[in-house]
Order: structure tokens, then C-alpha cells, then sequence
């Protein structure tokens, strides 16, 4: 029949009615979209699996240290143990809450372990004084000079800080990643973008032509228009990529989390060793600032001279897995890099089923020939000639926007954790996994003890300097503002649109 009252395919000759027209372009619109999520969520399923493996394995360092330290420390240490197993159970806890991205100043939590340890600890080893609060309160603000530990709670807190920052923010970045493929898989197609991609899959059938398959170059250039916005967000991917394997180098290396997080609890055991073969001199360094405490009437423990001897605790090395871990994450990471600027070329051929770039038989949007206009560049800025569909670069699509905003933020913290630096995710997106402002702990136990710890950093969010190179360096070095401002220059720029519509 005569197709004069087509919308969308060309008006000539037709086997279909307005009707069919119409069914065709809510098919080829749910079917692109289709296209969208499940290309989506095979990204999401690499980037959630990535986050399981390593997060399993930190996981399992952390219990698997915990309960070493659970098994030994009772024949070894008994009563010095025994009643101060709240105190060790608490330190693993806060751990865990830091690494769920808990709102915690992780070398406070550590201050405040070595701070209530040594308090139990120096009244177990002189049961025969009254030591009083006020006491261990003078204790304590010369415990830095006199070192009751060693080196250990100095050197544990540098390692373990950077391990643990490395470890949550790269814990984190694969969940952020997987939650902007989500989002922006979801976008949906614009009025254009529906009659182009309708034009380009089905008015081949209303014309008698539903063997010939679309021109790839015609393909490309409808794909492109309607996922220009898409391909913005592909600088800011990759430099996200890029810092993820940043910081996976740094788990792997100077940050070892396997060295590190798993001999938690022999660093601790040591710590105690050094208190009980340094007791007599540290105690008298202590009368001496502090004066001398009275005689308790309970008398003597010799649970103490029972208990001394070095300790040797075993650690059981998981080194190799987490090179496998690393090497796996960086194969995948590598492969996702160009995954918004190449998925045009991947629905074309995967999913449109386009034909040759050579096939000069193809549909070209009007009939069986060749394809003559040359293919668009990627994003939103080169569609302004496209041929195929009408796309307007002077309105970026705020969704997407708000996701490039959201990678920003994420490359930023991962760029802190590169160089040691704390990060405050307390602006995550607000319904991803992990985030959030933390629970604080009770007063009875922060609220009494944080003055007596030495002052520590806060989290922070610096803007890292300027590099060149879009490396790994480069992405972990790029100037960027803190989280906060960036979501707040986000607000800026969405509010006045909707004021606008």
C-alpha cells in the first residue's frame, strides 16, 4: 500500500499500517533498552564479583587474625587476657566498622585500644597498689614518653591505617562503579532516539526488506546520537579504572594487607611482651612522674611471673592469593576501561546484528544500497552534525551528569587512599552498600577516654596536584575538588534547570 501515513519509515511502497508503525517503535524502544541493561549488567557482574573476591578475602585476614589472637592469648597470657578480652573483641570491631566505611577515626580507634590496654594491663601487673582513675589518667599523658609498647602501636598504626584506607576505598570503588553502570543503564531513550532506532531495526520489515540487515556505519551513527551523553562519562571511567589498579598495586605492595592485617595479633602479642619484660623499669618511670600510688590491702598476683617468656605467634601467609586477586582485578579492570566509547560498536554488532562495514547491500535507512555519511566522533559535543538522529548538545542529560560527578568523587578518595591519605565517605550515594555516616560508640566508652589519647588526624580529602599522563599516576594525581564541594557544585548546576522547567 501507499505509505502516506507513515511517521517514522520512508512513504513509499509499505506492508504496514500506522498501527504496525507504532507497535514497531515501543518494540524497538523496549528492545534497545533491553540492549542498554543487559550490555550493563555483564559490567556489573564483573565489578560485583571483583568486590566479593576481596572483600571475602580481607574478611577472612581479619577473622582469621581475631581468632588466632582469641586461641593463644589465654595459655599465654592468662588473667592479663582473660579480663581484658572486651578490650581486644572492641579493637576487631571497630576495625570491621572502619572497613564497612563506618564514619570513624580509624587511628583514633587504635589510640583508644593502646590507651584502655595499658590502663587494665598496668593495674594487673601492680595488684599490689590502689590505682586510682586520676592515676591512670597521669599514666597516661606520659605513656608516649615512656613507650610501654615499643614501637609496636607507632608502627602498627602507620601500617594499618594505609592498609586499611587502601583496602575500604578499593573495597568501595568496585560497588560505585557497578552502581553508575546501573544507573545510567536505566536512562531512558529520548522521542528522537526512539524513531531513529525504530528507523534503523524495523521500517527494513515495512518495506518487504526484514532479511537485510542495517549498514554498520548507518548503526553507529544512530547509536552514537542516542548514547552521546553515555559517552561522556568514559574520561572520567577510565581514570576511575586507572586508580583502581593505583591502589590495587598499593595492596599488593608498599600497603601489603596480607602482611599487614593478617599479624594484627602477633604485633599486639609482642606489644604485651614488651610491657612484662619492661615492667619494673616502665613502673618506676611512672612513680616518678606521677608519685606513689597507695598499697592495696588485696595483695599480690603471681599470675604475672607465671605468664613472662617471649611469645612466637605463627602467621599463615595468604600472599599468593591476594597476588591472584590483584592480577585478576587488573585483567578486568584493563578490559572495562573502554567500555562506554566501544559499547556502540558492541550493540551494533552483537545486538543489531549490523552488517559489514563493507556491505554496500545493507539498509541505509531509506532503502538496499550503501551507507555514504561518515561516522560521528563519541560523545555529545561531536553529535551536532549527526545525521540520523537530532540530538541537543545544549542539554546534557542531568542523570549522567550527576553519575560523571559521582566517579569524580570516587577517583578522588581513591587518589587519597594511593598516597595514605584518610578519605570521609559519609557522601556516598545514597543508596549504596557500605556507605553512610556510622554509628558512633557509646559515651560511657569514647566520651570517657578520647582526651587521653594523643591527638590524632582527622579524615581528610585533599585535591591532589595536577600530573599529565593518564595513567595510573595521572588519575591518582589529577587536581580535583574535595567530595563535598563537587556534590555541591552538582546541586548548583541541577537546581536552576528544574527552577527553569
Amino acid at each position: 500500500i501507499l505509505g502516506e501515513h507513515l511517521r517514522i519509515c520512508p512513504q513509499g511502497y509499505t506492508c504496514c499500517t500506522s498501527e504496525m508503525e507504532e507497535n514497531f517503535a515501543n518494540k524497538s524502544r523496549s528492545e534497545f533498552e533491553a540492549m542498554m541493561k543487559e550490555a550493563g549488567r555483564s559490567v556489573q557482574a564483573i565489578l560485583t564479583a571483583q568486590h566479593r573476591s576481596f572483600d571475602s578475602y580481607f574478611q577472612d585476614l581479619l577473622n582469621k587474625s581475631e581468632k588466632a589472637l582469641y586461641d593463644a592469648f589465654p595459655s599465654l597470657y592468662g588473667e592479663l587476657y582473660t579480663q581484658n578480652v572486651k578490650v581486644f573483641k572492641d579493637l576487631y570491631s571497630e576495625l570491621r566498622r572502619y572497613y564497612r566505611s563506618s564514619n570513624i577515626n580509624l587511628e583514633e580507634a587504635l589510640n583508644e585500644f593502646w590507651t584502655r590496654l595499658l590502663e587494665r594491663l598496668f593495674k594487673l601487673l601492680n595488684p599490689q597498689y590502689h590505682i586510682t582513675d586520676e592515676y591512670l589518667d597521669c599514666m597516661v599523658k606520659h605513656a608516649e614518653q615512656h613507650k610501654p609498647f615499643g614501637e609496636v602501636p607507632r608502627d602498627l598504626k602507620l601500617k594499618a591505617t594505609r592498609a586499611f584506607i587502601a583496602a575500604r576505598s578499593y573495597a568501595q570503588g568496585f560497588l560505585v562503579g557497578s552502581d553508575v553502570v546501573r544507573k545510567v543503564s536505566q536512562v531512558s531513550l529520548s522521542q528522537e532516539c526512539t524513531r531513529a532506532i525504530m528507523k534503523l531495526m524495523y521500517c527494513p520489515h515495512c518495506r518487504g526488506m526484514a532479511s537485510v540487515r542495517p549498514c554498520n556505519n548507518y548503526c553507529l551513527n544512530v547509536v552514537k546520537g542516542c548514547l552521546a551523553n553515555q559517552a561522556d562519562l568514559s574520561t572520567e571511567w577510565k581514570y576511575l579504572m586507572d586508580s583502581l589498579m593505583g591502589v590495587a598495586d598499593r595492596i599488593d605492595g608498599p600497603y601489603n594487607v596480607d602482611t599487614v592485617i593478617g599479624t594484627i595479633h602477633m604485633r599486639i602479642a609482642e606489644a604485651i611482651s614488651n610491657l612484662q619484660e619492661n615492667k619494673d623499669s616502665i613502673t618506676s618511670k611512672v612513680f616518678q612522674g606521677c608519685g606513689n600510688p597507695k598499697i592495696s590491702t588485696k595483695g599480690s598476683s603471681s599470675e604475672d611471673k607465671k605468664r613472662r617468656g617471649k611469645v612466637t605467634l605463627e602467621a599463615k601467609s595468604s600472599a599468593q592469593a591476594l597476588e591472584m586477586l590483584v592480577l585478576d582485578a587488573k585483567g578486568n579492570l584493563t578490559a572495562l576501561k573502554t567500555y562506554w566509547i566501544t559499547l556502540p560498536s558492541t550493540l551494533c554488532s552483537k545486538k543489531v546484528m549490523a552488517s559489514s562495514a563493507l556491505d554496500d547491500k545493507c539498509w541505509n535507512g531509506m532503502t538496499k544500497g550503501s551507507y555514504l555519511p561518515e561516522v560521528m566522533g563519541d560523545g555529545l559535543a561531536n553529535q551536532i552534525n549527526n545525521p540520523e538522529v537530532e540530538v541537543d548538545i545544549t542539554k546534557p542529560d542531568m542523570t549522567i551528569r550527576q553519575q560523571i560527578m559521582q566517579l569524580k568523587i570516587m577517583t578522588n578518595r581513591l587518589g587519597n587512599a594511593n598516597i595514605g591519605n584518610d578519605v570521609d565517605f559519609q557522601d556516598t550515594s545514597d543508596d549504596m552498600s557500605g556507605s553512610g555516616s556510622g554509628d558512633s560508640c557509646p559515651d560511657d566508652v569514647c566520651g570517657k577516654r578520647l582526651s587521653k589519647s594523643p591527638s590524632t588526624r582527622q579524615p581528610e580529602t585533599h585535591a591532589i596536584p595536577k600530573q599529565s599522563g593518564h595513567g595510573v599516576n595521572g588519575a591518582s594525581s589529577r587536581s580535583l575538588p574535595s567530595a563535598s564541594l563537587l556534590l555541591l557544585l552538582s546541586v548548583a548546576v541541577i537546581a536552576p534547570q528544574h527552577l527553569w522547567r
